[in-house]
């Protein structure tokens, strides 16, 4: 209990809320997917067990061979969420022995999967080239190196053909997150190593469909022996239930969508109308922006104004970010207007952008 108050007096502690009403500055549903009706509502809704006992079925399957196809992989195994895809892999693939290498700032469910492994573990700088190779030189056993595609909090992408020329030169797999980057990066969201055409140098990919498709779970993309490895030995997979039929149906139509593609571009479209208005000049287009100031209270006086204005968003602090990235995370979205984004540029004076 001391923690909470620990946390109290900091002014870090969370709760939950909601926004009704407000103009959508901080959701992940980046293609806005998530209020649209699909054939999958007629569906049974529970799966009445794990995937290895009752909750197997044709559509599960169908959906990872089509997943598989979809993303440029061998093989697919869907998860129900990122979170319990990161954890199975990394508490099951890497062995005693083997090192793997991460940015430091991955996803918790990353870290989270890595302390459960018996596995040795290094973070190396952000998106520090230079220290990924000093870490990489200090590995032992299979390596492999865990970065994201766009991070989730900073909104930068990853310096992954680099990351790639490094893995070769250290034997080193790569483990790439592709939560926040599938749906945006890539024609029709096939993410980030597709859109570099290396998707064939990535030992596996987590793509999730919360996010940017609108839908639930997640899938990780590999080959066949790692598709069967998984399904023995990553406990968030065995022993929960599965995703309901429904939701196996819903991801299939949204990723066959005939208007996504039209949704991506505007949603780029809206991340530089966002940025000029900011006068910020970045690259890609994430739709992760993350402002900050000098202060949290400054930074929780902002977040105030902003909500009374109607624009919903929310402040990140320590731990879930480093105490210098604390900051307001900015969202972007296809069907945000040009006049909300006007708008809500000019409510956001006093922050700037934080740069990892």
């Amino acid at each position: 209990m001391d923690k909470l108050v620990k946390r109290e007096n900091e002014g870090t502690l969370r709760s939950l809320s909601f926004c009704s009403g407000m103009i959508d500055f901080f959701s992940n549903d980046y293609l806005g997917y998530a209020s649209l009706a699909t054939s999958a509502c007629d569906l049974q809704f529970s799966s009445t067990g794990s995937r290895l006992i009752s909750g197997n079925s044709s559509t599960a399957e169908e959906c990872e061979r089509f997943l598989a196809n979809r993303f440029v992989s061998s093989a697919a195994l869907i998860f129900n969420s990122g979170y319990d895809a990161n954890l199975g892999f990394f508490s099951s693939v890497p062995q005693k022995g083997d090192t793997v290498v991460y940015d430091a700032y991955v996803h918790a469910s990353i870290r989270d999967g890595i302390r459960l492994s018996f596995a040795s573990a290094f973070s190396f700088k952000h998106n520090d080239l230079e220290d990924l190779r000093l870490k990489l030189s200090r590995a032992t056993g299979t390596i492999y190196i865990a970065v994201e595609g766009i991070y989730s909090m900073s909104g930068d992408q990853a310096p992954l053909l680099e990351i790639v020329r490094l893995a070769k030169e250290y034997g080193a797999y790569i483990y790439l997150d592709e939560a926040h980057s599938a749906g945006v990066m890539g024609v029709n969201g096939a993410g980030l190593a597709v859109e570099l055409g290396i998707a064939d140098e990535i030992y596996a990919r987590l793509v999730t469909f919360g996010k940017a498709f609108g839908a639930h779970g997640a899938c990780i993309l590999s080959n066949e022996n790692t598709r069967n490895y998984l399904i023995n030995f990553a406990h968030s997979f065995i022993y929960t239930t599965a995703l309901p039929p429904e939701q196996y149906v819903r991801i299939m139509d949204i990723l066959r969508d005939a208007d996504l593609e039209m949704r991506r571009k505007s949603l780029h479209k809206n991340c530089q109308l966002l940025n000029e208005k900011l006068s910020i000049i970045r690259d890609g287009n994430s739709p992760i922006l993350m402002l900050g100031t000098e202060n949290r209270e400054e930074l929780r006086r902002i977040s105030s104004l902003l909500n009374s204005a109607k624009f919903a968003v929310k402040p990140i602090f320590h731990p879930t970010v480093p105490m210098e990235c604390e900051g307001i995370r900015v969202s972007m979205h296809a069907f945000n207007t040009a006049d909300e984004i006007d708008s809500f540029a000019s409510q956001l004076k006093g922050l700037r952008p934080i740069q990892s």
